[in-house]
């Protein structure tokens, strides 16, 4: 067994006294108050009418969001489902567009 990952004994955690009965913290996701990321993001186009296609900044690095959006409070937000390519991705995906749109012309 590596030194990084140390095994606890089963009986000093029944005789602990220190609160580690306590449950561990939730997860909380963090929001932004800030609008900030608005200006960083240029939609290129709405493929739908939840679905857009945009070119934004994310951590630092130029990335190609396809994503869905859901309607709170009267404004459009970002959900869950969809893919944040990187430059590098994006590129090999543009590179394989033919072959894309033939197989998808193919089966359809």
């Amino acid at each position: 067994m590596s030194g990084k990952f140390k095994r606890k004994d089963a009986a000093a955690d029944v005789h602990s006294d220190d609160g580690a009965d306590a449950a561990p913290p939730k997860k909380t996701s963090k929001v932004d108050t800030n609008n900030d990321d608005d200006d960083d993001n240029i939609v290129v186009c709405e493929i739908s009418r939840n679905r857009r296609v945009s070119v934004r900044t994310w951590q630092g690095k130029v990335v190609v969001d396809i994503r869905e959006f859901y309607s709170k409070d009267g404004k459009q937000l970002p959900g869950k489902k969809g893919i944040s390519l990187t430059m590098d991705q994006w590129k090999v995906l543009r590179e394989h567009i033919d072959e894309i749109d033939q197989a998808a012309t193919e089966n359809a």
